[in-house]
């Protein structure tokens, strides 16, 4: 049966790490943390957290499990799938990308077929990679904006799902509530695709995953250091420590770790090394890459002035790119503030690959929408 996922909102301390209990089977040490000590999750609430976990299974004549018995999947979180499916969907991503490429216009797996796009956070590389990824292979998308559903004001997110399921073949969403990608999910009849929820990216990091093969040449063994706040990039991230190994580190400041939950079960995966520091110059050396984002994402724009001055000694400029050493890549989700969270000079220097790792979104994710719909 397939599974589901409970989202819920948990207060954690600021002052120190997000982490585990003093209780917990898995020992401080295990962390490797740097710089700070280890807390209960039952410290005094200041900040609020997203957690979601698996909770029962959908009963057998569920929209979830008709799709599993028709061969089409939902894509959601990087850790739905193991290690060699996602190896097969990034190998996929390579030779679409090559066919794309050498000017193929054959191909057509969509043809015939429509997307549904659902955009309550608008986005110019979600929604340009993905029409143009869909035209590209013979389907049509269609854009549903901010104000074109209102789902889950205007109409309800199960009805949304079910309507949009009789219309089309996939439906992608990009939303702010993780609980609205699992509910569409839940009631879609056809494969729902997550662009991006306030707790992970995994398409984001899939086209990341295949940009360093690119680069680097492979991912397995890799370091990958994320410097910034502990957002859905680095839960994303956590997710694939949890299934392919590769060192991941995040240097972040007190207070804006990673969801406490998503990182034990990294840990817990035993898998990758992971660690969580407050010292970006420490943390980035002997990286493979140096991976940044923007300081307050969409809806934390009035954090922005608050975020600026904590987030201070986090900026990754060319210093800290020669701590890293020169073979380290640069690497940013867009969009980016130049001289905020990174300095012009580093996002257009030769190891940057900010603007390759930007159109394997639609390459990644055209494999993504393939294996979904089974093709």
């Amino acid at each position: 049966m397939a599974a589901a996922y409970s989202c819920h909102l948990s207060s954690v301390s600021s002052p120190d790490i997000v982490s585990l209990s003093s209780s917990s089977s898995i020992s401080r040490a295990a962390l490797n943390l740097r710089g700070f000590s280890t807390v209960s999750l039952a410290a005094p609430a200041i900040r609020r957290r997203i957690s979601c976990q698996t909770v029962s299974s959908a009963p057998p004549s569920s929209p979830a499990n008709l799709k599993a018995q028709a061969g089409l999947k939902d894509f959601l979180n990087i850790r739905d799938f193991d290690k060699d499916t996602i190896l097969k969907i990034l190998d996929r991503a390579k030779d679409v990308k090559a066919l794309i490429k050498s000017g193929e216009r054959t191909y057509l797996p969509f043809k015939g077929k429509t997307m549904a796009m659902i955009f309550a956070k608008p986005s110019m590389r979600t929604r340009v990679s993905f029409e143009t990824g869909f035209h590209l292979l013979g389907g049509h998308a269609l854009y549903l904006g901010p104000d074109d559903i209102q789902m889950g004001k205007r109409e309800e997110t199960r009805d949304v799902a079910r309507v949009l399921s009789g219309y089309n073949d996939i439906i992608m969403a990009r939303v702010f509530a993780h609980q609205d990608i699992l509910d569409l999910a839940k009631y879609a009849s056809v494969p729902v695709i997550n662009g991006l929820t306030d707790f992970n990216h995994p398409c984001q990091i899939m086209a990341d995953a295949l940009t360093i093969i690119e680069h680097v040449g492979q991912l397995e063994g890799t370091k990958v250091v994320y410097v910034g706040d502990g957002n859905n990039i680095v839960h994303s991230w956590l997710m694939l420590a949890s299934v392919i190994p590769f060192h991941f580190v995040c240097a972040c400041p007190r207070g804006f770790e990673p969801d406490a939950r998503t990182a034990k079960n990294a840990i817990k995966a035993g898998v990758s090394k992971i660690e969580i520091t407050i010292d970006p110059k420490e943390a980035v050396k002997g990286a493979d890459v140096v991976y940044s984002d923007v300081w307050a994402s969409m809806g934390q724009k009035e954090e922005a002035e608050y975020r600026r001055k904590v987030f201070q000694g986090f900026q990754v400029d060319e210093e800290l790119m020669k701590l890293a050493g020169p073979k380290a890549y640069f690497m940013h989700c867009l969009p980016a503030e130049r001289g905020v969270e990174v300095t012009d000079g580093v996002i257009e220097a030769p190891n940057s690959i900010v603007f390759p790792q930007a159109e394997n979104r639609m390459h990644a994710q055209n494999a993504i929408m393939l294996h979904a719909l089974g093709l």
